[in-house]
């Protein structure tokens, strides 16, 4: 059975918000460290690519960005945002003051949607757990890559804030956060949206925070509540004060004292394969597919 268009908790006016809310000058500390995990990754990929494209940069790893530039200092590439104005401010950041000659020397960076079927690598960290239409999204990416390109992706996992969670529900309030999509889910829409050889992993991350003011801090550069049920409205300043002390039960000993939050990382790799033709007694195949499946053929570049 396919998976829901939307994640059922999920509120789509709500993503469309926080996707909409201006992106400061640097990504939040935790997408960064995902994104260089991330990058530990290619070191086993053997394809390397001479256009790629990041989706959604200026949140995804503005800091990253550079490292694979330098990874793959040849390749073209897009930059790729829902709001132009995120992606031109992502370009302004990682392509160097004007009077720099890397700036000038340098394959351009591109901004817009690239050319289908044009990128041999498509980068999105820590975007697909805030998609209100996630099936949507990685077609979108599976039309983008060219065959045998790849997507790296990563996301959180349902088992992110569970500390969090579990002191919401003693209180009776609502969730804080929406439910998170689980690796083995992914890895069957991947399937559904055409990629093949799907390579999921995860890995839980815990961070510390020595008061309850830095760690709401953190947890507003990540994101927002995006649950259907969360919250309605305004909450004054008695429950602020009633949330510090709740965040305050958080502290463990074996931390210093310091209040911990676990942080489910989902990673995703796949390819784009070439296409499969349908047998039946009268088979037509378009002028693009037989170009694809002869340049796969004739002319395959290492495998990843």
């Amino acid at each position: 059975m396919s998976a829901p268009e939307r994640p059922p908790s999920l509120d789509p006016v709500a993503a469309a918000r926080w996707a909409a809310y201006p992106v400061g000058m640097a990504s939040p500390w935790l997408h960064e460290e995902v994104a260089s995990r991330m990058q530990d990754r290619l070191d086993f990929i053997k394809l390397q690519p001479t256009t790629w494209a990041h989706w959604e940069p200026a949140r995804g790893g503005l800091l990253a960005h550079k490292a694979l530039q330098k990874r793959y200092p040849k390749a073209q590439v897009w930059l790729n945002s829902a709001y132009a104005d995120q992606a031109l401010a992502a370009r302004s950041a990682v392509q160097g003051h004007w009077w720099q000659a890397a700036r000038w020397l340098g394959p351009r960076i591109q901004v817009g949607l690239p050319p289908e079927g044009q990128v041999q690598m498509l980068w999105a960290n820590m975007l697909l757990h805030t998609a209100a239409q996630p099936q949507k999204l990685l077609k979108t990416w599976h039309s983008a890559l060219a065959v045998d390109g790849f997507l790296m992706f990563s996301c959180l996992g349902p088992d992110t804030l569970r500390e969090l969670r579990n002191a919401y529900a003693q209180q009776g309030w609502p969730e804080p956060a929406h439910e998170f999509t689980d690796m083995h889910d992914w890895g069957d829409m991947l399937v559904e949206a055409g990629f093949a050889e799907p390579v999921m992993d995860m890995e839980r991350i815990t961070l510390t925070y020595e008061t309850p003011e830095r760690m709401l801090a953190e947890l507003r550069e990540l994101g927002r509540n995006l649950h259907v049920q969360r919250f309605a409205g305004l909450r004054g300043r008695r429950w602020r004060e009633q949330l510090d002390q709740l965040l305050l039960t958080l502290a463990r000993p074996e931390e210093g004292g310091r209040l911990t939050l676990s942080f489910e990382i989902v990673y995703g790799h796949a390819l784009k394969p070439r296409p499969r033709v349908k047998v039946s007694a009268q088979t037509e195949i378009g002028l693009e597919q037989m170009r694809q499946m002869l340049h796969s053929t004739t002319g395959k570049a290492d495998k990843v």
